[in-house]
Formats: C-alpha cells, structure tokens, sequence
C-alpha cells in the first residue's frame, strides 16, 4: 500500500479546506470501500482528510414530512431508526441485505452513495479498465459479464452500481446536500449517480473538495408499501444479481403512485420511469406487474454471459409489486 498523509477536519469547513480542488485527496470515514481500494493499488490518495469527527450523524424530521439524514450516520442507526423502520420500511430492508453486520457498524451514509463498483476488472490493475484509466479498454466487453449491467451501459463501461441502499433512496426520491469552496448546493438523488457514456471515471456529479453533508427523503407517499427485493447467489453478504425496491399506493385495487427502481442490472442505481407509467392508474394485477416488468427492461442490452438477468430482473419487479400489493 503507498504512503499517503492524514489531516483531521473538526468541521465542514476545514474539511472541504484541507481538501481543495485537489483530485489526489480523498474523505475519509467508515472507510470500509476506500481502504479496499488503496490495498488494491486501484485509488492512489495522496492525502486522506479525516471526517468522522464532524457533527453530521444525527436524522432529523423535518416539518415538510422529510427525513434529512447526515452523512455520517451509519448504515446500522439508519436501518433500525424508528422513523425509517415505520416510514421508510424498503430503505431498512435494503441496508439490511447489503452487507454484514460488521460493515454496516462503520459504513455511513455518504460513504454508501460514493460506493464504487465491484468490477473484478477495474479492481485489479493488471486488467485495462476505462472506469480506472481512461482510453485503456473495457475489460468486461470480451471479458467475463456475468455480474455486469443490462441497463445503462456503454461501449466504454459496462460496470455495476453496487449499493443496495442507494436503489431503495432512488425509489423514494431524495435529495444530496453538498457543501464546498463554491458554497453549498443541492442535487436530486437520480441525477447524482452519472451514467457511463463516453466518460466512465465520472461516477457522479460531485466536484473536488465537494462533501457529502447530508441526504434528505421525500416525505412518504401517503398511504403506500414498499418492499424491497434482492436476487443474489447466495443469502449471506452478497451483491445483487437483480434486486427491486417497489413503492406502491392504491385506491382499491387501482394504483394511485408506484415507484420503481433497479439494483445488480444497471451502471447506476436505476428508477424505471417506464415501469412506473404502465403501473399508476392500473389496476393490481399479475397481468400489469408483467407489462411493467416489459417495459422496465425493453432498453436493456446483454453481453454474452448476463442475458440471465433480463428474465431475473423482470421476475424480481413482479415478485415485489406482488408482495406490496397483496394483503
């Protein structure tokens, strides 16, 4: 592992100040994915800026209806929160599967939604990877894809977005507060994530010396269910195959407002505006979980050894509505 120095911030401000604009400095705090990536010789900081000791751990109802979450509070508090367990019952059900009790400890929440991916081509170094260096290939393409996306891929990266929370929060709707040298701003959850295209190591639209403050969720659909689903080869720590965060109310049995989002098939945390738009005003049927599982997955594009995902993935979207909806 290379040497790096170590700053300790005591608040937002320092934080973002011993960090600048410099793309060789990294945050630091549960560390449970960066650390990975230094001994893997994938991320090579030249500084890693401390930030555990800033007041960012509490969750807050807001007067709105939101929850605002602060980026340090771990993927264990937020889990068994009592306001998430009741409110937000697909966000806990998602932490829950993602990881082993050990890492959900130390994980937090901001350093959930910077989560890279689990590509065994970007993790090793040997490999040529667009995600890692840009313009070297993409490994993937006539590697082995077993695990990689059907949805938002690109000929230059094909790589999965591995967070189970962040598919739960991209389901609920929800908000990524920033704060750096420029000032503080917001960005909506589904467009924080970036899609490959022609840029594969821009993973999401925060700049150098930007930190993660806080995540807000949307107040609650009134009267909805949730569920989420994870499809994976084993129960124990493992990553998605496919994995389904549904958010359905009805009137009746009509759906007044479902939301849909994908986990283990897309090159981010992935809502299907398509699914939602054949399930809200239909009525609560097999027949309308199928054509919404269509239309979820009709731009989906497989590579020679993922093509099992497609099927899986609309088995995964029917399975949730279904359990969301059935009394």
């Amino acid at each position: 592992m290379r040497n790096f120095a170590y700053q300790r911030a005591g608040d937002v401000h320092q934080a973002f100040t011993l960090h600048g604009d410099d793309h060789r400095a990294d945050f630091i705090a549960g560390g449970t994915n960066l650390i990975d990536m230094v001994k893997l010789d994938i991320m090579r900081p030249e500084r890693l800026v401390d930030v555990n000791q800033l007041p960012l751990t509490e969750l807050e109802a807001l007067d709105d209806g939101r929850l605002k979450i602060g980026a340090l509070v771990t993927n264990t508090d937020l889990a068994y929160d009592e306001s998430v367990t009741t409110r937000y019952p697909v966000l806990s059900e998602a932490l829950l599967a993602g990881a082993s009790t050990q890492l959900r400890n130390v994980a937090t929440t901001a350093g959930n939604v910077m989560q890279r991916t689990r590509c065994p081509y970007f993790r090793n170094p040997a490999r040529p990877c667009n995600k890692r260096e840009p313009g070297s290939g993409c490994s993937a393409l006539d590697g082995i894809s077993r695990n990689h996306a059907v949805l938002g891929g690109s000929d230059q990266c094909i790589a999965v977005h591995p967070s189970d929370m962040c598919v739960a929060m991209t389901a609920l709707g929800a908000t990524v507060s920033v704060e750096g040298a420029d000032g503080k701003r917001e960005i909506a959850f589904e467009d924080y994530h970036l899609l490959p295209g022609d840029t594969p190591e821009r993973e999401h639209d925060l700049h150098d010396g930007e930190l993660i403050t806080h995540v807000t969720l949307d107040a609650p659909i009134a009267g909805a269910r949730s569920h989420y689903l994870k499809l994976r080869d084993r129960a124990s720590y493992e990553f998605a195959l496919a994995s389904c965060a549904a958010v359905v109310a009805l009137d009746g049995d009509t759906i007044r407002e479902a939301r849909v989002a994908f986990g283990g098939v897309g090159t981010k945390p992935w809502r299907s505006h398509e699914a939602e738009a054949e399930l809200n005003g239909q009525p609560a049927t097999q027949a309308t979980f199928e054509r919404a599982a269509e239309a979820a997955l009709a731009g989906a594009k497989a590579q020679h050894d993922n093509a099992f995902k497609i099927p899986l993935a609309k088995q995964a979207i029917v399975r949730a509505l279904t359990t969301v909806t059935t009394n």
